[in-house]
């Protein structure tokens, strides 16, 4: 048995000893759909991920188990400078739930040079998964990337504005998430946000209208104008 072989069964065993069956019925209620799960939460997936960080091999070998544990793994230990564009792609064509769609983006994507590129490549993208995957890095982007100037956020608003129609859930969520997030950013982006977000608002829409008016509050909001100044 090589390395890979023990550690992998080694977690596998770590995962159905801290698994709680009777939680799967529970995540189900909050769209965490996954065809095989341990019920093991992600602060115990993060404890366990610290003994096996920056391993890229078995990251990719936990991915292709596909379970949720073993994916949301992958994604907290993989090596970001080892990530290739190619695996982005394949991935994200696999998110088919909300959960590991954004466990991947903020755990893995967005630390890989390519992030910027594949919001903006993604945000039009067929796939479900894979266009959520796009506005979630957006929403990420905005958190995390703190040296990153207001005009790297600009293409952002276009895009947001255009998909805003998009119906499906895990879509027009991550659309309104993004617009949030990039809006709470400071107080110029906050003005371009609450103004993208009025034209969203006009539009013929019933998801337009539900993006704006959420995001909208929350934009306005005192709590959030008090921070921004």
């Amino acid at each position: 048995m090589n390395n890979i072989e023990t550690a992998l069964t080694t977690i596998q065993n770590r995962l159905r000893e801290v698994g709680d069956p009777k939680a799967i019925p529970f995540m189900a209620k909050y769209g965490i759909t996954p065809e095989q799960t341990y019920g093991v939460k992600v602060p115990d997936l993060r404890t366990i991920a610290k003994d096996f960080h920056k391993n890229h091999e078995l990251a990719l070998a936990l991915w292709e188990i596909n379970n949720r544990e073993t994916r949301i793994l992958a994604s907290m230990i993989d090596d970001p400078k080892q990530l290739t564009e190619e695996q982005m792609e394949a991935w994200a064509m696999e998110f088919d739930y909300w959960e590991i769609c954004d466990q991947a983006c903020m755990n893995l994507f967005e630390q890989h040079p390519l992030a910027w590129q594949k919001a903006v490549e993604w945000s039009d993208h067929a796939n479900e998964g894979k266009k959520r995957a796009a506005f979630v890095l957006m929403a990420r982007l905005a958190v995390s990337d703190k040296k990153a100037p207001d005009q790297k956020f600009q293409p952002f608003f276009p895009l947001i504005t255009r998909e805003s129609t998009d119906e499906r859930n895990l879509v027009k969520k991550a659309v309104n998430w993004a617009l949030r997030q990039v809006g709470k950013r400071n107080q110029a982006l906050n003005q371009q946000a609450i103004q993208v977000a009025e034209e969203i608002a006009a539009i013929n829409s019933k998801s337009a209208r539900w993006i704006a008016t959420d995001a909208l509050r929350e934009l306005k909001s005192e709590a959030v104008q008090r921070r921004l100044k």
